[in-house]
């Protein structure tokens, strides 16, 4: 693929009502890849978590966020709200993921066709929508993609509040960057792009930035050393028209105020945001107590775990790269909004534990958008076979996403398949025992789901996860006393056991092991049920 430097006019003609196919094909191809088997792989922990959260009153939800996950209260909330009008089977939950995915496609290409033109636009937006991570995040009854809609949507909105400011277009986007904030807390390091790109519009101008207004006919990526375009360059270098220059005077004018409406922009985010930041720095060490210390190789696994395809992430790298360099300072925005919340993230993933790769999934329309840029310096037809490539390489990992949402996929956790052996052969009295009880498997959770009312008794919990408010029930000090009178149980524990019983700690394995023998154990993918008898 040869990069060109001359394209046609039309791409860099400023967006217009009749462009609406820019943005709609990206969002509606977005939507059709996300909803292609959305209800096939059972939740895994992280959604059997939210199943949890948003299944419980508002002042429960509210006592939660005080114990664990305040980070994610908002988006529980929201989630409250929507399952108490659609249900809560994996389709449900997972919908609102898919139309926010959507969404940021859309606005992933109307950003593109703003910076640099409506077909770099176009194929920023494709090349979103094809990406296994797109459909991972889409299909997952999680945050991470609301945070992306609203980073993609406070970052068009600074476009225009800096192009033409106006305090409706700063309120537009106080309201986006505080949305930003609610649903994911780490998205908020978006803003130190946000914050160069102002302070540089501020101080040298929107030129200086990246975001003068592409004029009708020009093409912002063009090489301005290319032989057709130097005599226009020079005229215009020479003898700007009064148009010109009354626009430079009025730009320098306002600019002198842009950072501060910025600051007082942000500020609504900055004052919601604070009270849980400070709830959850408390809770890290139970919520993040998985997390390590992050590591420089950590960096080169980066594009293809956000990505979610190690050929995909390569080839958006190189992608980006490529349209960095076409765009010149166009590129700072974009660019700033990938690598910024990186080296914010890592530098500190290297103090304290917070280096999880999705929390990043955000910056993923960013570098889609310099991707765009690239495909836009050739002819229509090859971009779209270099996104149709990009699709076709990512197929295995989207089949597999839509298998399994576990990660590892190469550890599957199949709750399902427990819960049906559990149903098909469950007797009147029978009780259910989980080891370990503390797991971040949730096997309670996922048998919970699954059966609902139908799920034997929880014949050890004393407190479950509701009156705990928390998302591990407690179950009784003196196991024995609480297995009398039971003549059968169920057992689940995590992981492949060939002997499950005995591989229950503590004196709920000594009161098991004492009162019952093994009658089956079948094994399932990350899980071990075993009937046990008095």
């Amino acid at each position: 693929m040869t990069l060109r430097n001359v394209t046609p006019p039309a791409e860099s003609t400023p967006l217009r009502g009749r462009d609406w196919p820019v943005w709609a094909i990206p969002g509606l191809l977005t939507l059709a890849v996300t909803l292609a088997g959305i209800g096939h792989a059972q939740p895994w922990r992280d959604e059997l978590a939210t199943w949890s959260a948003a299944s419980r009153p508002v002042p429960d939800l509210v006592r939660l966020a005080g114990t664990i996950d305040a980070a994610t209260g908002p988006y529980y909330l929201l989630m409250h709200g929507w399952t108490a009008l659609t249900g809560t089977s994996p389709t449900a939950l997972r919908l609102p993921s898919a139309l926010a995915m959507a969404g940021a496609a859309a606005l992933t290409a109307r950003l593109g066709a703003q910076l640099v033109g409506p077909r770099a636009g176009l194929l920023a937006g494709l090349l979103l929508a094809v990406l296994p991570a797109t459909s991972r995040y889409g299909q997952e009854a999680r945050p991470y993609a609301p945070a992306t809609l609203f980073a993609v949507l406070a970052t068009l909105l600074l476009v225009g509040a800096l192009r033409r400011p106006a305090w409706r277009r700063w309120a537009g986007y106080a309201v986006a960057v505080a949305a930003l904030g609610l649903f994911h807390l780490i998205a908020l390091t978006l803003l130190a792009a946000h914050a160069l790109v102002v302070l540089l519009a501020a101080v040298r101008g929107r030129r200086a930035a990246g975001l003068e207004p592409l004029p009708d006919g020009s093409d912002p990526t063009r090489d301005a050393s290319a032989p057709e375009d130097a005599p226009d360059a020079r005229a215009r270098e020479a003898a700007p028209d009064a148009g010109a220059r009354e626009a430079a005077s009025r730009a320098g004018a306002t600019g002198r105020g842009l950072f501060w409406r910025w600051l007082v922009a942000v500020l609504p985010a900055i004052v919601l945001v604070a009270p849980l930041v400070l709830v959850a720095r408390g809770q890290r060490g139970r919520q993040l107590d998985w997390v390590r210390l992050v590591r420089v190789d950590d960096l080169a696994a980066l594009p293809g775990a956000l990505a979610q395809s190690g050929v995909v992430g390569g080839l958006l790298v190189g992608l980006a790269a490529l349209g960095a360099a076409r765009l010149g300072r166009r590129a700072l925005l974009p660019g700033a909004a990938v690598v910024l919340p990186v080296l914010l993230l890592f530098a500190a993933g290297t103090a304290v534990p917070l280096w999880v790769t999705r929390y990043l999934i955000f910056t993923v329309p960013f570098a889609c958008l310099l991707a765009g840029a690239a495909l836009a310096g050739v002819r229509l037809a090859p971009a779209l076979a270099v996104v149709t490539l990009a699709g076709l390489l990512g197929l295995p990992d989207q089949a597999a996403l839509r298998r399994t949402h576990e990660w590892p996929r190469t550890a599957p956790v199949d709750y399902a398949g427990v819960a049906r052996i559990v149903a098909d052969q469950q007797q009147p009295g029978d009780a259910v025992v989980y080891s370990p009880r503390d797991s971040w498997l949730f096997p309670d959770l996922g048998l919970a789901y699954h059966l609902g009312e139908r799920r034997p008794r929880d014949v050890l919990v004393v407190r479950d996860q509701r009156q705990r408010a928390d998302l591990w029930a407690a179950e009784c000090d003196r196991p024995a006393e609480c297995l009398a009178g039971v003549d059968r149980v169920w057992l689940v524990v995590t992981g492949r056991r060939a002997d499950p019983l005995a591989a229950v700690p503590g004196a709920k394995g000594d009161a098991l092991r004492d009162a019952f023998t093994v009658r089956q154990v079948w094994p399932r993918p990350g899980l071990t049920v075993a009937l046990l008898t008095r």
